[in-house]
């Protein structure tokens, strides 16, 4: 099972949160970093995979937060080669809409944060299928919140799943988890989507389209077209 956002800081932190969440059953997390913090945390990737060898697999997220849809393209032009996975915080309208019809983002990561709906509709929904976008709804939302704002986060997940049935976007479920506090079981995380509408197939859907994003991006390089992979030469 893979967790694509988990909040990545010091090398002692993110050893702590690896270990935390192999021992509650997950295969695989990312740290994500801002833009400001990405370059830096490249620095300690070495020894972070040294430490956690053969105990969980990990990578990194790059998660642009901007309201600006030109310094958002900018950012990433410049780390696209560098991240396996680069998602933007969702929210304004104009920002969902320019990720979901941009190909070279992974992720638009909570297109309804502080909004009163969902932050989709039919039109984005149909660019996030042209442009193979996955929509990321994150389980920190409702863990951090309260009576009618905790009530509204779910409605809003409970609109995108309808538009997730009718048009089929790659759709991404994580923890965004910031401490060993925020850490679930996979049998606990599993339980509050299916509690929140999911049914298991899509749970378990959203876990394979997690893994084929870093499958996808290792071989990004030799991409041609989408569905179109250069191969080496073996004559």
């Amino acid at each position: 099972m893979f967790d694509l956002n988990i909040k990545g800081s010091s090398l002692e932190n993110n050893l702590n949160l690896a270990i935390e969440a192999s021992k509650y059953g997950w295969e695989h997390i990312n740290f994500s970093y801002n833009q400001n913090d990405f370059k830096d945390a490249l620095d300690i990737k070495n020894e972070l995979s040294e430490s956690l060898d053969d105990v969980i697999g990990f990578d990194y997220t790059l998660e642009i937060k901007s309201n600006n849809v030109n310094e958002i393209k900018k950012i990433v032009r410049k780390f696209r080669k560098k991240s396996l996975c680069i998602s933007v915080i969702g929210g304004d309208l104009k920002v969902n809409r320019a990720v979901v019809e941009t190909i070279q983002i992974d992720v638009l990561s909570r297109p309804y944060l502080k909004r009163y709906d969902g932050g989709l509709n039919h039109v984005l929904a149909k660019e996030a299928v042209k442009n193979n976008v996955a929509v990321e709804l994150c389980f920190k939302d409702v863990l951090r919140t309260y009576l009618s704002h905790r009530s509204k986060v779910i409605s809003n997940f409970k609109d995108i799943y309808t538009l997730y049935r009718k048009f089929d976007f790659p759709l991404i479920l994580s923890s965004r988890a910031e401490s060993v506090f925020d850490i679930r079981t996979t049998h606990d995380f599993i339980s509050f989507f299916k509690q929140t509408g999911l049914t298991d197939s899509e749970v378990e859907k959203s876990f394979v389209t997690a893994k084929n994003i870093l499958e996808f991006n290792k071989n990004r390089d030799n991409l041609i077209l989408n569905g179109v992979r250069r191969v080496d030469d073996e004559a």
